[in-house]
């Protein structure tokens, strides 16, 4: 930092985004680890929605559908992943899974949603700017 002040310059801007990011990855942590999974869903929709919008305020996307897009596949197939590391595929009663997910399973349910809904907002929102 310089002394003196660059008035052509102007002032530096701060971004409100990284606080976002830190609550959103710990209220994220806190609902998947302790079990509050609407919790966790909505750590998950807060982290994806800050780091979406650092990455339209520092010119690295040109809006914040894509990144939201990208981030609502990649949790998604997270979440899938998880899921079925738990489940046997032979004898998948998918009602028991969905009405009792317990665990693992819920939790990674949890994610896989919170990717489902981040993918429908981008996509809706790409759709309609």
């Amino acid at each position: 930092m310089s002394e003196q002040v660059d008035a052509a310059g102007g002032y530096r801007r701060a971004s409100p985004w990284p606080v976002f990011v830190a609550l959103g990855f710990a209220l994220s942590e806190l609902g998947i680890f302790v079990g509050l999974y609407p919790v966790a869903v909505g750590g998950l929709l807060l982290l994806a929605g800050s780091v979406a919008g650092i990455l339209r305020e520092s010119d690295y996307a040109t809006d914040v559908w894509r990144p939201l897009a990208g981030l609502g596949v990649a949790f998604a197939v997270l979440g899938i992943a998880v899921v079925g590391t738990q489940v046997d595929p032979t004898t998948l009663d998918v009602l028991a899974v969905v009405s009792d997910p317990g665990g693992i399973v819920g939790r990674g349910l949890a994610i896989a949603g919170a990717g489902v809904i981040l993918l429908v907002v981008g996509l809706v929102g790409y759709l309609l700017e």
